[in-house]
């Protein structure tokens, strides 16, 4: 049951507007990004005793996240929002639930079948949301609805359903539209529009220099149709938008957040920022600043602050020396009670989970990942541009290698000796070599015998980069220079692929899928070696 808002200390209120970031895992030991993840005592001060209204979670298995998001709400005196960037499905972020390609992947089926891309982008939003609930998530951060119109974007790329208005536009409904089928919040992100940028917010705070004829063209209207679609929520972009508001990024632009978004465009539900510990903000705003300045904004939700006590303080400060007035508050929790009366709280208890993965009734079951297989599938894997995939010819009389090109082997999650890249690789009698492009130098690599090259680049967060590092491009032109370039397969991004293909003969077999997964490497290994 949600208090009366009227019965909460100013305090109070303001913690509900505060969303911190947790690690999944359910031991301090575990935690994997110490800087943003608080150890135990620290989150259950923060929830117990400030009050906030949420967490977001990152990292651990689905089964953990039971016990985990159990632990949170039982620790909550009001419900918690709980939150998770799962933009590719609950797996892409919490292992053995069903991870799908990126979103992109359905742009390329929606340009073939615009029916048949729909069709894939509702049930891919209703198994998201379906999956996140039996775990205890109740908020799914997704879509994505920038359109990414930059090849060069580093952040974006193919985590947006697409390059154009019409795919991004239809195929983000259709995702609001599936998980709407479940009692979860959604969000849209990441307004007005981070499709056009060369810079990664994470890093620092990029420019977007079009005029407001521009961005009511193209990057505006997705964010219209999944209001009108009923998108829950609305994430704010760290963009520094000139036509807009000169001074100010959109986070922080009561132009942008709240004559733009809410009276302009006429959404009512919640306003959330992007994560505050972000570059963007972080390098030009303190920690006490940043949040003061969404509240002023129009932002109802302060996700992830530097410190949150810090925070709810400042805010506190600012209302009560009159900066911010007393209803601003009320009315973003107000906001707040609104979605949270929408959604469960009742995530399956431990024992009920375990029944339920038993029956296959929850988590990566039969029919979702049929589902997972048919996107795979259904997404150009073969490079169509060049030629249909073929049987290896392997000389059994020289050694074979296997070469897998990393961009950072460390964050690699769907990199392990178990996985097909490797496995399959193996049973065709390859020898692995795994080269991570942030540490290794790769100019004394071999390449004097036939290689299967596989090569994982993708656009991501923290990465600055979207595109072909030097040492992959540089050990690409090495094993065709000795013509011990036996097969290419790309893992990921549509963009890197086009740098590569005026490179590639047409008698080299080559595979490229968007997804990175183990089901995605099976999937166009076996294309590959025709199996």
């Amino acid at each position: 049951m949600l208090p009366d808002i009227d019965k909460l200390s100013l305090a109070e209120q303001v913690a509900q507007m505060v969303v911190v970031r947790a690690s999944g895992f359910l031991f301090d030991h575990q935690i994997q990004y110490p800087v943003w993840e608080p150890p135990a005592a620290t989150l259950q001060h923060w929830v117990q005793d400030l009050g906030v209204g949420g967490v977001i979670l990152l990292g651990a298995s689905a089964g953990e996240l039971v016990i985990r998001t159990q632990q949170l709400q039982k620790w909550a005196k009001t419900p918690l929002l709980i939150a998770a960037d799962i933009e590719e499905g609950v797996g892409q972020r919490f292992s053995g639930a069903t991870w799908f390609p990126p979103p992109m992947a359905l742009a390329s089926i929606f340009r073939k079948d615009q029916k048949l891309g729909l069709h894939y982008a509702e049930k891919m939003g209703a198994i998201t949301a379906q999956e996140a609930l039996a775990i205890g998530i109740n908020w799914v951060l997704a879509p994505v609805v920038d359109v990414n119109n930059n090849p060069d974007n580093p952040v974006i790329n193919v985590r947006a359903f697409g390059e154009t208005l019409d795919e991004v536009s239809q195929l983000t409904c259709a995702f609001i539209r599936g998980a709407k089928t479940y009692p979860v919040l959604t969000a849209a992100k990441h307004f007005p529009g981070h499709g056009d940028t060369a810079v990664d917010s994470h890093l620092d705070l990029p420019v977007i220099p079009h005029s407001s004829t521009r961005l009511t063209q193209v990057e505006l209207p997705p964010f219209t149709e999944a209001i009108a679609s009923g998108v829950d929520a609305v994430m704010s972009a760290h963009l520094l938008i000139p036509s807009l508001d000169a001074e100010l990024p959109a986070t922080l632009s009561h132009k942008i957040l709240t004559q733009l978004l809410r009276q302009k465009l006429g959404f009512d539900g919640l306003i959330t920022t992007d994560a505050l510990v972000m570059g963007a903000i972080t390098n030009r705003y303190g920690a006490s600043v940043a949040p003061v300045m969404a509240v002023e904004a129009g932002a109802d939700i302060l996700m992830m602050p530097v410190a949150p006590k810090e925070a709810i303080n400042a805010v506190c400060s600012a209302v009560e020396s009159g900066r911010i007035s007393r209803s601003r508050i009320r009315d973003s929790v107000e906001r707040i009670w609104q979605a949270k009366s929408k959604i469960s709280f009742e995530s399956a208890s431990t024992t009920s989970f375990i029944e339920y993965t038993a029956g296959n009734d929850a988590i990566n079951t039969v029919q979702n990942i049929l589902q997972q297989s048919q996107i795979i599938h259904g997404s150009p894997f073969a490079l169509d541009q060049l030629r249909n995939a073929i049987k290896l010819h392997q000389n059994t009389e020289n050694h074979l290698y296997n070469k897998i090109v990393v961009d950072e082997l460390i964050l690699c999650d769907f990199l392990h000796k178990k996985v097909p890249a490797i496995t399959l690789a193996n049973q065709m009698g390859y020898k692995t070599q795994i080269i991570d492009c942030q540490t290794q130098d790769i100019s004394n690599l071999e390449v004097n015998h036939p290689t299967l090259l596989q090569m994982f680049i993708r656009g991501n967060p923290f990465r600055g980069s979207a595109g072909v590092t030097q040492a992959a491009e540089s050990l690409f032109k090495k094993l065709l220079t000795t013509q011990n370039l036996q097969a290419f397969v790309l893992y990921g991004s549509p963009y890197a692929l086009q740098h590569f293909i005026p490179l590639l003969s047409p008698e080299i077999p080559g595979i490229f899928s968007y997804g990175q997964m183990p089901a995605a490497q099976d999937s166009a290994l076996r294309a590959l070696f025709g199996m």
